[in-house]
């Protein structure tokens, strides 16, 4: 089972990929030029050249799932947000489901379901989120979302809560939503489920089963 990682490139998506070599898990890293190459290469990681905003249907070819973990960054404008977050994300969740993918993975975010209540600043990020979100429950395509909170640089704890209540933060380290990521490849049964992710105390299993 191959998983195409859209996003590849990202901190979230290099740690999933490098974590899921280690595992033995088949990946295939999108990268938008050849230029990113290289760190895929040196790890053993197969690539492949393809453009949320352009050509994209090839890098589906051989894969069985896909995780969904691009961003437009907090340095972009709301066109890049609409064109990668949103339009890219409903554009694979399409070609997921006419291909008949097993899964698509998305990682999505916290206020997603209430773009409103974000900060101002993150708004069309959020909304552009609940808006790829629902198209992705609406494709037909078996799938898992993720909501990690507010993203960290930590190392990972592998330990994890799924409320705020519980966590007592709003916060995730990339590296913990990596692992999450693994655990749902790893785990074929779980599909059409969506997760609250923070860092907390329990098993990534106990979370998402």
């Amino acid at each position: 089972m191959t998983t195409l990682v859209i996003g590849a490139n990202g901190q979230i998506g290099k740690q999933f990929c490098e974590l899921s070599q280690q595992a033995g898990e088949p990946v295939k890293a999108m990268i938008r030029d050849e230029s990113q190459a290289e760190w895929f290469e040196k790890r053993h990681i197969s690539t492949v050249v393809a453009d949320l905003e352009g050509e994209l249907e090839h890098a589906f070819d051989g894969c069985d799932n896909v995780v969904f973990t691009a961003g437009s960054g907090p340095h972009t404008g709301p066109d890049k947000t609409l064109m990668i977050d949103l339009f890219g994300a409903i554009r694979a969740a399409d070609i997921a489901s006419q291909r008949g993918l097993s899964r698509y993975i998305m990682v999505s975010a916290m206020r997603a379901e209430q773009p409103l209540d974000a900060p101002e600043n993150m708004r069309p990020y959020m909304a552009a989120k609940f808006a790829a979100d629902a198209h992705l429950r609406q494709s037909g395509v078996s799938h898992v979302i993720l909501k990690p909170g507010r993203l960290s640089n930590e190392a990972a704890s592998q330990r994890f809560a799924s409320s705020f209540e519980e966590a007592g933060d709003n916060q995730i380290s990339r590296a913990n939503v990596a692992h999450a990521l693994l655990h749902v490849v790893q785990t074929p049964s779980i599909v059409n489920q969506e997760y609250l992710l923070l860092d907390g105390e329990r098993p990534i299993g106990d979370i998402i089963s």
